[in-house]
């Protein structure tokens, strides 16, 4: 790709706006240095992309067909059963149109780099596919096709609860032994480049026994990557982990896992104060997902005692009942104010913005959690970036000082205008160049699959 030099008022860089004087150049897919090209303007506000830390890509089709009350109280637990019997029709043709579908909507929302939390590995009743990275490939080639940057995450799933119990028949779906897992890690590591990043997801502490996590870790093929895990999301699961292993979940992680920087601890929701302080200092990331967590009713994260312990985060769709940053950030906030019936709790700071803060943690958490040079303005960084509709009626009259709280709080309206990918213009002027067909192949598997 050819040197470009583009022009915008403001850039945001590290927690703030700066004039955009010098423009900012795109060289080979990431920013460069400026140069003396001749500048195309882009618009008024530009910012960096937002990393999606968590995806499970194949719920976006059953998303609004869970809310229909059960004959008890309904819960995660509820939930999880209609998902397992909305999946067990899914095949990799189904998956690849729907991860296409949503990671469109991810790109044209403002996300430019999403973490895969893919599990759904096999064919029905656990009969594997003739490659037994069908699913995985099928989730990397939507990636490609929606041009948004991917961090797969491979899944080892083995058993159905901290009893070791085995796993029911619609999970073996999901099941990997250590070193089928491990296999799958290999067949899918060659395949990285600036777009793809692999990564490991250990499901859960209930679903992956204490001596296959060390077993794995341990593994050569798991050096450096980042390691996900969900941890601590249901009142439930932190009661049977305490039955089971004496410890609170995240305690028991902390106690038993080298837990660092490359770890992001998926909502991580119920905390003592103790945990969260100590999570704080591990440098590991709270992966936080604000729209899920409510549509489950999970509980609220201790999003200020968190900040204030110097803790880093990130934002992610889950299950993609909502696929925007700006409803992830403003219900993060919005939550705690319920919680604690005041407002502008994630400022800490007198005259500190609640926008500057949630949008500059969580670009730099979902950077660290995806593990790729994004969600930077700066030289090396891959090129992603978000151009503001500066004629938003939503943004009238607002300076560099209330832009970004505009953006997050000031209604519904999108605001992301057009959206670079590794030095690519995927969405210009509010549309992506794939979304009519994607839509047309997305609408196709949905009815089939409902109508099973």
């Amino acid at each position: 790709m050819s040197h470009q030099k583009l022009a915008a008022d403001y850039l945001w860089h590290d927690r703030g706006w700066r004039s955009g004087e010098g423009g900012i150049a795109v060289a080979a897919g990431r920013f460069a240095d400026a140069s003396p090209a001749p500048e195309e303007r882009i618009g008024r506000f530009v910012l960096p992309g937002m990393p999606n830390l968590h995806s499970h890509a194949f719920q976006r089709a059953m998303a609004g067909m869970a809310e229909r009350r059960g004959p008890g109280e309904d819960s995660f637990w509820t939930w999880r059963e209609t998902m397992y019997a909305f999946a067990e029709a899914i095949d990799p043709d189904d998956m690849k149109a729907i991860a296409t579908q949503l990671y469109i909507e991810m790109v044209k929302a403002g996300y430019t780099q999403v973490c895969e939390f893919h599990y759904l590995h096999h064919g029905p009743r656990g009969v594997p596919y003739a490659d037994p990275a069908a699913m995985s490939l099928a989730l990397i080639e939507a990636a490609r096709e929606a041009g948004i940057g991917l961090t797969l995450l491979p899944v080892l799933y083995m058993t159905g609860g901290f009893d070791g119990r085995a796993l029911n028949e619609r999970q073996q779906r999901f099941r990997n032994d250590v070193g089928q897992y491990v296999a799958l890690l290999e067949r899918l590591a060659p395949l990285q480049n600036d777009m793809l990043r692999l990564g490991v997801a250990l499901h859960s502490l209930r679903a992956v026994p204490e001596e296959a996590m060390r077993a794995l870790l341990a593994t050569g093929v798991c050096r450096d990557l980042p390691i996900h895990i969900h941890i601590a999301e249901q009142i439930g699961e932190v009661q049977d982990c305490l039955a089971a292993r004496g410890a609170r979940p995240v305690e028991w992680l902390l106690d038993h896992a080298d837990v660092d920087a490359r770890w992001t601890l998926v909502h991580a929701t119920h905390l003592t104060p103790h945990e969260t302080d100590r999570l704080a200092k591990t440098g590991a990331v709270a992966g936080l997902c604000p729209t899920t967590e409510a549509n489950l009713g999970d509980g609220l994260f201790p999003l200020a005692a968190y900040i204030d312990a110097g803790g880093k985060l990130g934002i992610g769709s889950d299950s993609h009942i909502s696929v925007s940053p700006v409803e992830e950030l403003r219900w993060l906030e919005y939550g705690q104010r319920l919680l604690t019936r005041h407002r502008n709790v994630a400022a800490r700071r007198p005259e500190e913005s609640v926008g500057t803060v949630l949008w500059q943690r969580a670009l730099d958490g979902g950077a660290q959690s995806a593990g790729v040079n994004v969600a930077r303005l700066a030289p090396g960084s891959r090129a992603d970036m978000l151009v503001l509709d500066d004629r938003s009626p939503l943004l009238a009259a607002r300076g560099e000082a209330d832009v970004i709280d505009s953006f997050l709080f000031a209604g519904n309206t999108p605001l992301v205008r057009d959206v670079m990918v590794g030095g690519t213009w995927r969405v210009r002027d509010f549309a992506h160049a794939a979304e009519t067909r994607a839509a047309e192949a997305y609408r196709g598997v949905v009815e089939r699959l409902v109508a099973a």
